[in-house]
């Protein structure tokens, strides 16, 4: 049975998928077209990289964000005043607020997370007010974009160890249309989006992998051979790097909104 993932370290989280939330957050907050002055609600905001986006683009009258990582939150706090952002830790099941509280709820790479997602996004549309808003982004785990699915193809090519997330099919469009509409939110649509994120080397890519969640571990345990055989399947997997070396990956996200009408 592969590991479950766990996030621990801010820092850490911010270059190895910051740095990939915050360019499909551009292109959803653009989707989503969300007036100003809203109160957000960001279930499972990990370090807060998509929060701090909210707060740059949409002028929002505040964010509370949840999440079940303690260090994840305190890197989160030291983004956004406590004037416009609270954090605090909780379940994206659960949520610890009343019916209506909210404008907008949204829950970015995180869907895939939740071991029940219908509760989850039954959750937010609960806590969401009348012609409120309930949007989520994923990445298209079953379909490749997931954006180091080469290194988890290395990994299990040398039969290591890929720590996995326990609901990885509820990132298809298919599903997410079925659990927006299971939750009774109407209006339901979908959008693929698609980015791409340059790094100065395979070097670069490489310690930012050393430093990931997910693969980290797994990675820094290897012995000096196994690394090498690792490294080598890699770059087998990877697109070449320009003539100045630089490497650049692309990455897709499946994104789902809806309204509760009532």
């Amino acid at each position: 049975m592969a590991s479950q993932i766990q996030f621990d370290d801010g820092a850490g989280y911010e270059r190895f998928m910051g740095g990939w939330s915050r360019l499909v957050a551009e292109d959803f907050l653009d989707w989503l077209a969300p007036r100003e002055g809203l109160r957000w609600l960001d279930v499972g905001c990990g370090n807060g990289a998509f929060t701090s986006v909210i707060a740059e683009r949409c002028a929002p009258a505040m964010i509370n964000g949840i999440d079940p990582s303690e260090a994840q939150l305190a890197f989160a706090r030291t983004r956004l005043p406590s004037t416009l952002a609270r954090f605090e830790r909780g379940d994206a099941m659960a949520l610890p607020f009343a019916a209506d509280s909210f404008d907008a709820a949204v829950m970015p790479l995180v869907i895939f997370f939740v071991p029940d997602p219908s509760k989850g996004v039954a959750e937010m549309a609960r806590v969401v007010r009348p012609g409120g808003v309930v949007a989520s982004y994923s990445w298209d785990m079953a379909g490749g974009g997931f954006p180091h699915a080469a290194v988890q193809d290395a990994l299990r090519a040398m039969q290591i160890d890929v720590p996995s997330a326990p609901s990885a099919d509820a990132s298809r469009i298919d599903r997410l249309v079925e659990l927006w509409s299971g939750a009774g939110l109407d209006g339901v649509e979908t959008r693929e989006i698609t980015v791409e994120r340059t790094f100065a080397s395979f070097d670069d890519y490489w310690q930012t992998l050393l430093g990931g969640p997910s693969v980290g571990r797994q990675l820094n345990t290897l012995s000096a051979g196994d690394r090498e055989r690792f490294m080598a399947q890699l770059r087998q997997r990877m697109p070449k790097p320009d003539a100045d070396g630089r490497l650049t990956l692309s990455a897709r996200a499946n994104a789902v909104r809806g309204r509760r009408e009532r």
